[in-house]
């Protein structure tokens, strides 16, 4: 992860922990990072491999359900950041599986995102 997406998803943590926002989402305590970052050695990339690690896991997950959704699934980028032809191939197998996957460029859209998924909102920044 590139060190402006390193920051965007800092800061929208942050937010989610604030308490204003869980008393409002309380379900926010379940979001959490998938490190599926790849900056390792050879021998370090091997083991994680073995171990399961994936190219193209978006970033974030909030095991949540609502409505015809199990959770929701945030891949996060810098605001001219893209997503890789693996994280695409994610997105549509997290959506058949009816999990809700999008992409968010910077935290503040990120947080939009989240606040419209648990109030029952699905489309924004969907891929």
């Amino acid at each position: 992860m590139a060190r402006n997406e390193d920051r965007e998803q800092q800061t929208l943590v942050k937010w989610s922990q604030q308490a204003s926002i869980r008393r409002e989402f309380p379900e926010l305590k379940l979001l959490f990072h998938i490190p599926n970052e790849r900056n390792c050695d050879p021998r370090e990339g091997k083991r994680l491999k073995l171990m399961g690690v994936k190219s193209g896991v978006p970033d974030l997950f909030l095991p949540v359900s609502r409505g015809i959704y199990h959770g929701l699934f945030i891949e996060l980028k810098a605001a001219n950041g893209k997503p890789s032809e693996n994280q695409l191939w994610w997105f549509r197998e997290l959506n058949n599986q009816s999990y809700f996957s999008a992409v968010c460029y910077g935290w503040l859209q990120a947080s939009e995102l989240i606040t419209g998924y648990l109030s029952g909102e699905y489309n924004a920044c969907k891929i």
